[in-house]
This record gives structure tokens, C-alpha cells and sequence, in this order.
């Protein structure tokens, strides 16, 4: 098994994020500095990072949890605000969240240690559907329905995918919509309603593929099924 490829397994980080440390020279194989493609004997070698062993033998975990506002879906915040993590400290294994929510945005994410199914989730060619409810301000036009079904070009730099709209309806002076994408983009939802003129009042996702947010209470979080992880790789 390529070097990359084991620390993905094994939950540590992606292969991208791998390739970065062998080049800092910040994992061994055994004794021996890795080079990017090194090919392990997982019944034999021994891998560490920053002179820490790293086992891909752990017990795999995959968890649906529904983040509240008010907490940053990273491992660490550099500014001391409240992880995903704060809320799964009963969780023995080091799992982390695949792909991210908003500081300001609550809903679905899914935490794991199995980088395999980590970048079955987040690869583009995955194409794995987030459904978000949104409520925004001012009125939405057919025009703007339009153009969330299209794509839109947000901040002159990049046109997003065609958008699914399963709901929307105007109220007095907001709207609340459900819209499906595709993508991944930092802060994408927010953006493409900041360019109908009609910014974000609050924002959930929920929907991750066929995973709904319904009996998930904000907060907490249930382990996901033999079935439904299965279903999710294939």
C-alpha cells in the first residue's frame, strides 16, 4: 500500500495532506524518512508522524451528527471557538468532519476516522447531492430561480453548477428556499445569494445524499448503520 494512501485509511489526514508532510520530512517509515509513493508492508512496517506511530487498525467510526450554530467544524480553531468535536467527547476514536460548515450555519456533517470513505464523500467525481434550507432576504423572482438552475458567477472568479430547487416560498419580506448542490466551495450558498442581492438570514443543511436531518436533535448525533455506510460508498 502507497504511503499516502495508508494515512488516509488510517484516518490521519488526505493524501494530499500526506504528500505535504513527507516533503516537510515529518514521516518515517520505520526508521527511514518516506518518500511520496513509498510502498508499505502493512503487516510489517511501522509509519510515524512527527516520531508518533500511526495505526490504520482502529476501529472505524462514521457519525451523522447535526452541528448547531456557534461551532467551526475543524479539529482545532486557532481562535478558541467551539469544534464539531466539542459535542462527540464520549467517542473514544480520533475521528474528524468531512468537508465543513459555516461558523453561522447549522445542519448535517458527517464525522469519521476512515479517510477512505472521507474522499469517497468530498471527490468531485462523487457528485454527492447537500440539500439546504435557507431563509433570505427580500423576494425570490423567477428570474433568480433561473439562475440558481443555471449556475451563477460568483465574485467574477467561478461559475457554480446547476442548482436543484426543491422548495421556495415568499413571505412578507423573506423567503425561505430549499436548493441542492453538488459542490463544495467555501461559504458557496451564502455567495450565490449574496450575488441575487438576496443575502443569507439563516442557513441549515439537511440533506447529505440520502441522509436526512429528521429525529436528529440540534446537537446531537447517532452512529450511522452498516447499510447506510455501504450506500454511501457505493
Amino acid at each position: 500500500m502507497r504511503i499516502q494512501k495508508y494515512l488516509s485509511a488510517a484516518g490521519f489526514c488526505s493524501r494530499r495532506k500526506a504528500e505535504e508532510l513527507i516533503l516537510e520530512n515529518r514521516i518515517k517509515i520505520n526508521s527511514k524518512p518516506a518518500s511520496i509513493g513509498d510502498i508499505i508492508d502493512i503487516n510489517k512496517d511501522k509509519v510515524f508522524v512527527d516520531d508518533k506511530l500511526i495505526s490504520n487498525n482502529d476501529k472505524k467510526i462514521y457519525i451523522l451528527l447535526y452541528k448547531p450554530k456557534g461551532y467551526v467544524s475543524t479539529m482545532k480553531d486557532p481562535e478558541g471557538r467551539k469544534t464539531v468535536l466539542d459535542l462527540v467527547t464520549d467517542i473514544k476514536e480520533r475521528i474528524y468532519p468531512v468537508g465543513r460548515l459555516d461558523y453561522d450555519t447549522e445542519g448535517l456533517i458527517i464525522l469519521t476516522n476512515d479517510g477512505e470513505f472521507t474522499n469517497t464523500l468530498t471527490h468531485p467525481s462523487h457528485l454527492v447531492e447537500k440539500v439546504y434550507r435557507a431563509k433570505c432576504a427580500g423576494k425570490i423572482t423567477n428570474e433568480n430561480l433561473n439562475r440558481l438552475q443555471d449556475g451563477i458567477l460568483i465574485e467574477n472568479e467561478y461559475m457554480t453548477d446547476k442548482a436543484n430547487v426543491y422548495y421556495a416560498h415568499n413571505f412578507k419580506d423573506y423567503f425561505v428556499i430549499e436548493i441542492g448542490i453538488k459542490e463544495g466551495k467555501n461559504r458557496q450558498v451564502r455567495k450565490m445569494f449574496d450575488e441575487l442581492k438576496n443575502p443569507v438570514l439563516t442557513l441549515k443543511r439537511i440533506k447529505i445524499g440520502f441522509l436526512t436531518i429528521d429525529k436528529l436533535k440540534r446537537g446531537k448525533y447517532r452512529i450511522l448503520t452498516r447499510k447506510e455506510i455501504e450506500k454511501l460508498k457505493n
